[in-house]
């Protein structure tokens, strides 16, 4: 028997100990980032009433209300058009040099929001504009993060490290509605300026220590792909933003010719995008991925789960801040920061359970864990809808912790399952697109959250609000106009905090009534006792909604078979996986020995260790 030399085995040694130090610097550095984005993101919902306040505009006022929305959904659509074209770039450049120029972007955008100046529509417009630019570095950030991750971690730890991440995105999530009110009372402008610090040392930190070791490739950019996705996605995302938004007489703005152009003509677009991939030769997203099961199930599903949760959170807040939390002795100006402490369980269930299932992914892939994760979610949707209007907080928290240990059950095995999936270098892209879909869906689902609920608020909400007004001695054409008044502004105004009859009542008429007719109008209990009954019966086919887009995610996601581990085997053994018929489409393997390159549609596979080999199988599986 031949024995390695000593000094052979302790230079392996020593590789394997610095290759272990490297993933958790590598962890460690990309959750800061996801950290440090879904903070900023979540910070802004919290905050909204306090930076329009500190720019003198009135968000809700007519012409007004596109600011608010670009303001509050800016970030998202950037993010969700962008992170396939710079997944992409990462895979052809180098994933670690365009993750650090995010970290650099997002920073030198939150140092101009937090110096905002201007005020009324210019300071509106200028906070719209850096938040696109840091939607710019997020996306950079995004659409590299998992494949380093991926490229940093040996494929049986690989779930354990994407749990860790998801607890990140999770718990920044909460920790910026918390922020946000503390400190945009304070003054609004630190909302922007706590994003600063993390930053400036992340982007020092991944510059020093972060280093490229994934399949890079060397190609041309493919322009036409690029422009037809980023101006479809763009067309089709700005078309349902502006169908929430009231249009002629119309509670929705989807009858309006510009947005059905948007929707249509960004629809159109997408479909262009998909003919200039199959055609081009260095495509910007290789649409052949999607043959790989284990990956088209687990983009499917993570597209429908977020259709289904998408809009959730807003309109718990809307129900927190409106309704529930008025009823029971909260200012409307003190809920928004109430709401988000009532929403902590919804936080604490994806702690505890991410992780672990993130680490019996590794073990035993995601199909179960996922699958029956998307059905405890839908089961929390359905319990959701028979709480009463005025539920005791106990169960409600009990629900949203079903909900959120659900949701850790199914996204870390998820994502660690799309990431396992694709060729080496087809990370960036191939997580990208993984990132698209699930933006795409939230504002899809905010779209569709926010249109269930204003219809079911028509039908029923201008009534209620002219009998009761008028009962209270508002004249009657008064109580006429208010009560035609788009319910959408009655939904805005929850979300923001603001005492809805105040907004919408004018000032002369409350005076007119008296200081106890007007305090009873805009105190705590008179909208939340007029909305609850319309509210409930909208909410209610919301969360049908919700509970039937997720249970077509669990099928997505049972349909993606055993473990598949996509990984490139040295050119000599070609012949022996060629012959067993484990092929996947993918991108090219790396040259060894003086072999030639293999193409993208003969790309072989070896089976993860721990996988048996199947002969004649395009997959590599284990029963789950």
């Amino acid at each position: 028997m031949v024995r390695t030399p000593a000094p052979a085995r302790a230079a392996r040694s020593e590789d394997a100990d610095r290759q272990d130090r490297y993933k958790w610097i590598a962890l460690s550095n990309t959750t800061l980032g996801i950290l440090m984005a879904t903070i900023n993101q979540s910070i802004l919902l919290i905050s909204l009433p306090d930076i329009f306040r500190g720019i003198h505009l009135q968000p809700l006022a007519p012409g007004n209300t596109s600011y608010f929305l670009w303001v509050l959904m800016g970030f998202m659509l950037v993010t969700a058009v962008l992170v396939v074209s710079l997944g992409r770039v990462g895979d052809m450049y180098g994933r670690v040099k365009m993750y650090n120029l995010g970290f650099a972007i997002f920073t030198v955008f939150s140092i101009l929001l937090s110096v905002t100046w201007m005020t009324g529509a210019a300071g509106a417009l200028w906070i719209i504009l850096m938040r696109v630019g840091q939607g710019v570095g997020g996306s950079f950030l995004f659409a590299n993060s998992s494949a380093i991750i991926t490229d940093a971690f040996p494929d049986n730890e690989r779930g354990k490290a994407m749990g860790i991440n998801g607890v990140a995105m999770v718990t920044g999530s909460f920790i910026g509605l918390i922020l946000g009110g503390v400190l945009a009372p304070l003054e609004w402008h630190l909302v922007f300026l706590v994003s600063v610090p993390f930053g400036v040392f992340g982007t020092v930190w991944a510059y020093l220590k972060l280093r490229d070791n994934g399949i890079r490739v060397k190609t041309t950019i493919d322009w036409l792909g690029n422009a037809t996705f980023a101006v479809g996605l763009v067309a089709l995302l700005t078309g349902i933003v502006y169908g929430i938004q009231p249009y002629g007489g119309h509670a929705m703005g989807w009858t309006s010719p510009f947005v059905l152009a948007c929707i249509v003509g960004g629809v159109a677009l997408l479909l262009a995008f998909v003919a200039v991939e199959l055609h081009v030769d260095n495509p910007m997203f290789r649409l052949p991925l999607f043959r790989i099961r284990a990956y088209a199930a687990g983009v499917s599903a993570g597209f429908l789960s977020g259709i289904g949760r998408g809009g959730l959170q807003f309109i718990l807040i809307i129900w927190l801040q409106g309704i529930w939390l008025p009823e029971h002795g909260y200012d409307f100006v003190q809920t928004p920061l109430w709401a988000g402490i009532y929403m902590l369980p919804m936080m604490v269930g994806f702690i505890v359970s991410g992780p672990i299932a993130g680490v019996l992914a590794d073990r035993h892939g995601a199909r179960v864990l996922a699958s029956i994760g998307l059905v405890g979610a839908a089961v929390s949707f359905l319990l959701l809808e028979a709480l009463p209007m005025d539920f005791g907080y106990a169960t409600f928290a009990a629900v949203l912790l079903l909900f959120s240990v659900s949701s850790g059950l199914f996204m870390s095995p998820n994502q660690t399952a799309v990431m396992n999936s694709l060729p080496a270098a087809q990370r960036g892209a191939g997580g990208g697109m993984n990132v698209t879909a699930q933006n795409s869906a939230m504002v899809l689902s905010i779209g569709v959250f926010f249109s269930i609920i204003t219809l079911g608020l028509v039908a029923t909400l201008p009534g209620h609000l002219f009998h009761g007004l008028v009962a209270e001695g508002v004249p009657k054409a008064a109580a006429a106009q208010v009560s035609h008044l788009p319910p959408i502004g009655s939904l805005f105004a929850a979300f923001l905090g603001y005492n809805p009859i105040r907004t919408l009542v004018p000032a002369a008429v409350l005076a007119h009534l008296g200081h106890a007719r007007a305090a009873y109008l805009t105190g705590r209990s008179f909208f939340p006792r007029l909305i609850s009954p319309a509210f409930k019966a909208g909410l209610r086919d919301a969360f049908d909604f919700a509970a039937g887009a997720t249970a077509l995610a669990a099928v997505a996601s049972w349909v993606r078979g055993g473990r598949y581990i996509h990984t490139t085997v040295p050119a000599e053994p070609a012949g022996e996986a060629l012959g067993a018929g484990l092929l996947e489409s993918g991108e090219v393997a790396a040259q060894e020995a003086g072999v030639g390159m293999i193409p993208d549609d003969e790309l072989p596979q070896r089976h993860a260790p721990g996988v048996p080999r199947i002969t004649a199988a395009r997959e590599v599986t284990q029963r789950p």
